[in-house]
């Protein structure tokens, strides 16, 4: 287990509101780490619609979700924020002090003088098989996300799923000289129609096998998984050898262990005071989706505005009894200065 750090300020979820948020908090003086449960930064907008197209992002015209994380985390990148990525908050203790105990997943252990969960619709976990004795290869023959590139170079490898991360995984696997075989109940795909295409050329070259079935069970021999049992659309029951199984069938949000914080809750989000997006309890605060107040709309722009307010109802647990003044990125040399402006001379 690390030990433990004092921070300013954790960011809970790393969506682009949670990215804004490490943002309007530089803006302040106030040095954000940032934990969330997926491998990379991104939320909804990576894991969901990556590549789909976004117009209601102002003074945007239309950008991907992609390119929407990327261009916060650039935005954000002066402020130099501490990512904890891969694990979930598990704990969360307030202190004789004030300030919160804060344990993750991976153990590592945070003391933060005020917390903004920007969680989403909660942390995303991936849908699981359901097989018996299955996870048992997890992480060594089992895997929930693309493995690492050319790790499975002349393997077997079955792909489950019909999105835009399963057949992307599957062509991935395919240009890495795999032997890939794409599974799903129908020989229909949801993905972007371009994916779609790629996958279908692989299939008529016969570089990629397309097996339309439900997995049904698995057989193991000396400690290692060697196929998988599936039941076709024909009824047949083959099994399919393997070397690796990645399942790519989606994502499930669940709120997790934020339902034990003993934050106000209703239907599942959290409760705040929209003079600062705080919640019942002092110092924790909630924007993007994860919250609900009279209005609220579910939009990544209201978003943004929560985490600015939330920004400044931070600060007074950050910096108490300290005035704040509000100064604009026009002309102040203070913020100038912390996001690495150059002024012209005069």
């Amino acid at each position: 287990m690390t030990p433990t750090a004092a921070v300013d300020a954790l960011v809970i979820g790393a969506g682009p509101v949670g990215l804004f948020q490490v943002f309007e908090l530089g803006l302040l003086g106030i040095h954000a780490h940032v934990v969330d449960s997926l491998p990379e930064p991104g939320g909804q907008c990576i894991e969901l619609y990556a590549d789909k197209p976004i117009y209601d992002i102002p003074a945007t015209k239309v950008c991907t979700g992609r390119e929407l994380i990327a261009r916060l985390m650039a935005q954000i990148e002066p402020f130099k924020a501490d990512f904890h990525l891969d694990q979930q908050v598990n704990v969360v203790e307030r202190q004789g002090d004030g300030r919160f105990r804060v344990e993750t997943s991976r153990g590592t252990q945070l003391l933060a003088k005020t917390i903004v969960i920007a969680g989403g619709v909660g942390s995303f976990q991936p849908r699981r098989l359901k097989i018996d004795g299955i996870k048992a290869f997890e992480g060594t023959q089992l895997f929930y996300r693309a493995p690492d590139a050319g790790t499975l170079k002349g393997k077997q490898a079955i792909v489950i799923g019909d999105a835009d991360a399963a057949l992307e995984c599957a062509i991935g696997l395919v240009q890495q000289q795999a032997q890939v075989t794409l599974m799903h109940r129908r020989d229909e795909f949801k993905a972007a129609p371009a994916t779609i295409d790629e996958v279908q050329r692989l299939r008529a070259s016969g570089r990629l096998q397309f097996v339309a079935a439900q997995a049904t069970g698995i057989e193991q021999a000396g400690g290692r998984l060697i196929a998988l049992q599936v039941t076709a659309a024909d009824g047949s029951q083959p099994a399919l050898p393997l070397d690796a199984l990645i399942v790519l069938t989606g994502l499930s949000p669940k709120l997790g262990p934020i339902a034990d914080w003993g934050l106000a809750l209703e239907r599942k989000q959290l409760v705040v005071d929209t003079a600062s997006f705080e919640t019942n309890t002092p110092g924790i605060f909630a924007v993007g989706d994860v919250n609900t107040y009279p209005g609220k709309k579910k939009l990544i722009l209201c978003g943004f505005h929560e985490a600015t307010l939330a920004a400044f109802g931070a600060a007074a647990h950050v910096f108490p009894g300290q005035p704040l003044h509000l100064e604009y990125t026009t002309t102040s040399p203070r913020l100038h200065r912390a996001l690495g402006v150059v002024t012209p001379a005069p």
